[in-house]
């Protein structure tokens, strides 16, 4: 990747087309871009990272609303190799831990919540096999 800007005018900036990059700029993740004289959305080496890092935690199953609560660490995340909380001192409450616990914890739930449903669904399933006759076939 280049150093320079990155402008978006129906094209893709770290894989999202211009609607993602809206969606990003509504919900807080991503900061007002830069206009070019024409309207285009113009984002820089920094911007790209920024995207890099929200696809990455949203692919490891975070939320955009988890994310919206960090928005402001969210560089921190970006960098390359991304800073630990670790090697700042900055553990915390503001860090992505409690996010992270708080996304287990309902991950977890949802977990056990469908496997009761498909250990009941399997149950029912081999009750109705298990009592099920194929009726004769019959000749005419």
């Amino acid at each position: 990747m280049s150093g320079g800007p990155r402008t978006v005018a129906g094209r893709t900036v770290a894989g999202l087309v211009s609607g993602g990059l809206r969606f990003f700029e509504q919900r807080g993740l991503l900061p007002p871009p830069v206009r070019t004289t024409s309207g285009q959305r113009e984002y820089g080496p920094a911007e790209v990272a920024r995207l890099g890092a929200i696809r990455r935690l949203l692919a490891l199953g975070l939320t955009v609303e988890d994310l919206r609560s960090r928005a402001h660490r969210l560089d921190m995340l970006a960098e390359d190799p991304p800073r630990s909380c670790a090697s700042t001192g900055e553990a915390g409450p503001e860090t992505f831990a409690p996010v992270v616990e708080h996304r287990l914890a309902e991950l977890d739930a949802e977990i056990a919540r469908l496997t009761g449903l498909r250990d009941g669904l399997a149950r029912h399933a081999a009750a109705r096999r298990s009592g099920c006759r194929r009726p004769a076939s019959r000749r005419r």
